[in-house]
């Protein structure tokens, strides 16, 4: 018996997005959502800074680049669409020092080859537009926003609902068999029979793809983002998002002020390695999974490749006067009694047996299932792009026709 057409794994943003293209592609299809958790939008989706991100740091020509590029219009056509709130407030990424500046240049650069329009601000400009903070240029960043993408994710649900398909919630997947007929998945206590399989596991991509057999070159390694939020007296700090200049050698953004839609500011994140796939806090571990990355030797490599950075990571994390060093860099006026207690977030960073990151989304398949195997930052913004591939691939490789 097939109880769907094509059953999504994962109840995220990517996964809903995904589930929202084939409903709307192939009216008449019937899909079917499965979420381990018992809300959707539980984990990276609604742990994240809630920033519509413009594209400036992504390798031209790559998908992060593109998909980021076209989801920032799609994102806001989406919410103007079902009157969700967002705003395109801007962001300044703050050079200071002279080293920081000629990293800005070679930024603006390739932001440039990506299609952005970016304006290049002197020392004094920087003042004028934020007074609160301190460095020697900026490049402001017009198209970056803000939203609640735990509430983007709960319409994208609606509207799949509304066309007919469906959601189930506190279903983790525990086993998934393909044969020659379709895909078998073991779901919350009951099985589930389906005639293909779209697998957006986040945190578990690749559990849940050696599941159905993709050979496996890369792991999941979970780094957290930890935060703090202002408190409401210093909700006017800024009136932009404020970003350090990212150092290349390093693979994570840096510690910024993100003005949220709920009017307030957050700083972080940090990245931390964690010691379980979902541990938010210092104190989750799980025997499991860091058994699993110690075992593997891409894990040890990029261990090794950045164990400086890493232990300076930590010890960030550690200590909320070393977090606040990171901020008065350029916000100086910042106390540490002002640093309060916010939810952290998980990233999903696929690693290579080499060691190296997977900088870009990863899309890997079987005969009767597509895998997003990488979605890390900026997959929010991306998600109607990434779900519209997604399912470009489906119908390519599953024969489907649309309406």
């Amino acid at each position: 018996m097939i109880d769907a057409d094509i059953v999504v794994v994962g109840g995220g943003i990517v996964g809903l997005s995904t589930a929202m293209q084939l409903t709307e592609r192939f009216p008449g299809l019937e899909v079917l959502v499965l979420e381990k958790e018992a809300a959707l939008a539980t984990h990276q989706t609604g742990h994240n800074s809630g920033v519509i991100h413009a594209g400036v740091y992504y390798q031209p020509g790559s998908l992060k680049a593109r998909f980021c590029r076209d989801g920032v219009a799609a994102t806001i056509a989406f919410c103007r669409e079902h009157g969700l709130p967002f705003e395109q407030c801007g962001k300044l990424l703050v050079a200071t020092d002279a080293a920081e500046l000629e990293r800005m240049d070679a930024l603006l650069a390739r932001s440039r080859d990506n299609g952005l329009a970016l304006e290049r601000l002197d020392a004094a400009e920087l003042r004028r537009r934020e007074p609160n903070i301190a460095g020697v240029g900026a490049l402001f960043v017009p198209s970056t926003g803000i939203v609640d993408y735990a509430q983007v994710a709960r319409k994208m649900a609606e509207v799949v609902q509304t066309r007919g398909g469906r959601i189930r919630l506190s279903a983790p997947v525990t086993a998934m068999r393909e044969d020659a007929n379709g895909v078998t998945v073991e779901a919350g206590g009951g099985t589930v029979r389906a005639r293909r399989a779209v697998v957006c596991g986040g945190l578990m991509a690749d559990r849940l793809a050696r599941m159905c057999g993709v050979d496996l070159d890369f792991r999941i390694v979970p780094f957290r983002g930890e935060y703090y939020r202002l408190p409401p007296a210093r909700n006017d700090v800024v009136s932009h998002l404020i970003y350090p200049i990212p150092d290349p050698a390093l693979p994570f953004l840096g510690v910024h002020l993100t003005r949220m839609i709920g009017r307030y500011v957050t700083v972080g994140p940090n990245a931390v390695l964690a010691f379980a796939r979902e541990g938010y806090r210092f104190a989750d571990v799980s025997p499991r999974d860091v058994a699993e990355m110690v075992a593997y030797s891409g894990f040890r490599r990029v261990i090794r490749a950045h164990l400086a950075s890493g232990l300076s990571e930590m010890a960030n994390s550690l200590s909320k006067r070393r977090y606040l060093a990171l901020c008065r860099r350029y916000c100086p006026s910042l106390t540490v009694e002002e640093l309060l207690p916010h939810p952290a977030g998980v990233r999903a960073q696929a690693v290579m047996a080499d060691g190296t990151l997977v900088h870009d989304f990863l899309v890997r398949q079987t005969a009767r299932t597509v895998h997003v195997c990488n979605a890390p930052s900026p997959a929010a913004t991306s998600s109607i792009p990434i779900g519209r591939h997604v399912a470009d691939q489906v119908a390519d490789s599953f024969g489907l026709k649309a309406a």
